[in-house]
């Protein structure tokens, strides 16, 4: 294939790779069964290697933002240079997994090189398709959802084998997708890399209250995405469980259950482009809240309808997520927008962490009860969003928030 077919499909290659990258993020969630059953790690253990990826990423969107890396350098060297470094990352888990704490530095150098992937892939979204960013980011952030999801699909797919193959898996495809990435180069719609930036230059956006306000959201967002993800596995096979279905039910299903949030990203997206972004945003964060509040409340409700209900808060849970993105990059400086987008990722993600370490570490003692820790996020996100609307509605008239 030439170059030029790949510059005419750059948002097929862009989600692709996403797509390819982003399933180191949840390599060992996708085994925590057999590393569980194998090495005798607990639910607080497996709690503690997603905490230390998380905590690799804010690492990561912090150092990108302090030195400029995401406006001064060529987004797609960046991207895949960080797809090389998170495979050999991810691949070295497995000679490590049985000895703390390499496993966890592993995963922490994970995280920091999905940094260069996440956030510079928004980045790459921009500067290809600046027409329908939310729809454009919709695809991209469902593929990210789909790369969370995948490492359940390749554990679901290789039961027969080692854990380790699933997670070497994982590598391969990170290795991938750097190459379609590098290949692709940068799109035309952005400055030209260069100059300086401070770290200062990524915050400059929380100046403006229209801004603000969307991280107010985003933030309740992030407190309830991670900690939900985080917890699948083990709320599905609470139902398989009750079911008295096989144990092999679980990774298929923990996969259905997250990979659904494709659809509700592309589907935002769509709306997004006649509704707004805003509009969209707000009422996947309320009807996910909803379903949060009620879950534990259903303990009479059949294992089925319980895991429908799983699976429409995996269809709602992320699809909010492409919007405040579309937001945020509509209201942040242009020429500093990889460091803005950055930092509000790093400052999002910060607050996963107290919700990941309580919901895991609480869920032997508290089971379904403890999803109702991951509340506070939507109602909170919501409030943030009535000051955005009211911003909205007293503006001058023009189109709506995108």
């Amino acid at each position: 294939m030439n170059a030029s077919w790949w510059q005419r499909h750059p948002l097929l290659i862009i989600v692709l790779a996403q797509l390819c990258g982003t399933s180191l993020w949840f390599s060992v969630n996708g085994v925590g069964l057999s590393l569980s059953r194998d090495l005798g790690l607990s639910e607080a253990d497996l709690g503690r290697l997603t905490l230390t990826v998380q905590a690799g990423f804010i690492a990561g969107t912090l150092f990108i933002a302090a030195t400029g890396l995401a406006d001064r350098f060529r987004a797609s060297r960046i991207f895949a240079a960080s797809c090389l470094a998170g495979a050999l990352a991810n691949g070295g888990f497995v000679l490590v997994a049985a000895h703390p704490p390499l496993d966890l530095l592993l995963r922490f150098a994970t995280g920091l090189c999905l940094a260069g992937i996440y956030p510079l892939g928004m980045k790459l979204v921009i500067g290809w398709t600046p027409r329908h960013t939310g729809a454009a980011l919709a695809w991209l952030v469902g593929m990210l959802t789909l790369g969370t999801a995948l490492p359940h699909l390749l554990r679901g797919s290789t039961l027969s084998l080692p854990w380790e193959w699933p997670l070497l898996g994982a590598s391969t495809l990170a290795l991938v997708g750097g190459a379609m990435i590098l290949a692709l180069g940068d799109g035309p719609h952005l400055p030209p890399p260069g100059g300086k930036v401070r770290l200062l230059d990524g915050l400059a956006a929380l100046r403006e209250r229209r801004f603000r306000a969307v991280a107010g959201g985003y933030f309740g967002h992030c407190w309830e995405l991670y900690a939900f993800w985080t917890l699948t596995p083990f709320l599905v096979a609470r139902e398989v469980t009750r079911l008295d279905a096989p144990d092999a039910w679980i990774p298929w299903l923990s996969f259905s259950v997250i990979a659904l949030g494709l659809i509700g990203c592309v589907g935002g997206g769509r709306l997004s482009r006649r509704l707004g972004s805003l509009w969209v945003a707000r009422r996947a964060l309320a009807t996910s809240g909803l379903i949060c509040l009620a879950y534990p409340l259903l303990p009479w409700a059949p294992p089925g309808l319980l895991l429908v209900l799983l699976a429409l808060w995996g269809l709602t849970v992320i699809a909010d997520s492409p919007q405040f993105s579309a937001l945020a990059a509509a209201t942040a400086p242009r020429e500093h927008i990889g460091s803005t987008l950055a930092v509000m990722n790093a400052v999002g993600f910060a607050l996963t962490i107290p919700a990941i370490s309580l919901t895991s570490s609480l869920w032997n003692l508290q089971g379904s009860w403890v999803v109702w820790w991951l509340l506070p996020g939507p109602l909170l996100g919501l409030l943030a969003l009535r000051g955005l609307l009211e911003l909205e509605t007293h503006r001058e008239p023009g189109p709506p928030a995108r």
